[in-house]
């Protein structure tokens, strides 16, 4: 591949000849894989049916498409590899690629950025591990007691005098204060 500056000394003949390839990959692997779909699904089937009829087969038998055998992989590498150019396409599009492949403009990011979170503290050996629920997980002693029974105030649905009731921008409660007679 020319650096830029012998890029820049090029004829545009002599541009277009080393572009060539890099700029018609891309539609030429839609088109070969357009091509074989059509092929292996379309013409053969019927080529395939009219080769029986001609033979004058008395046991006629279904075609069955190449691309299919080994469970499809063809068509699921096809569509890693189209898939993947196109996203790098539009990778290069974003980044000011012309046609021929070579940047116009210093290249922009990839789109991609990694979130930045501060370190996640140290584990303390020394103390207990945080439970996941009640904190009742294995090997830990129960924080709360549990409920007593299915119908008290202290179980599921519940609220603490201390908490407030969650409402909308109108005013309405969200979740209601009271539970319904069984």
């Amino acid at each position: 591949m020319a650096t830029a500056e012998e890029y820049a000394k090029m004829s545009d003949a002599e541009k277009k000849k080393e572009d060539w390839m890099n700029s018609k990959w891309r539609p030429m692997m839609g088109w070969l894989y357009m091509g074989v779909c059509a092929f292996d699904f379309v013409l053969f089937p019927i080529m395939w049916s009219m080769l029986q009829a001609v033979m004058h087969v008395t046991t006629i038998t279904q075609w069955q498409p190449l691309t299919l055998q080994g469970a499809g992989l063809f068509h699921i590498a096809m569509g890693a590899v189209l898939g993947i150019a196109a996203l790098g396409r539009t990778q290069e599009k974003l980044a000011g690629a012309n046609n021929g492949g070579a940047a116009t403009a210093t290249p922009a990011s990839t789109g991609f950025s990694v979130p930045t979170q501060p370190a996640a503290p140290a584990p303390n050996f020394g103390s207990p591990a945080p439970s996941g629920f009640s904190g009742n997980s294995f090997g830990s002693t129960p924080s709360t007691p549990p409920a007593s029974s299915f119908g008290s105030s202290s179980g599921f649905g519940a609220t603490a005098p201390s908490q407030t009731i969650a409402t909308t921008a109108s005013g309405k409660k969200i979740v209601p204060t009271d539970d319904p007679v069984l």
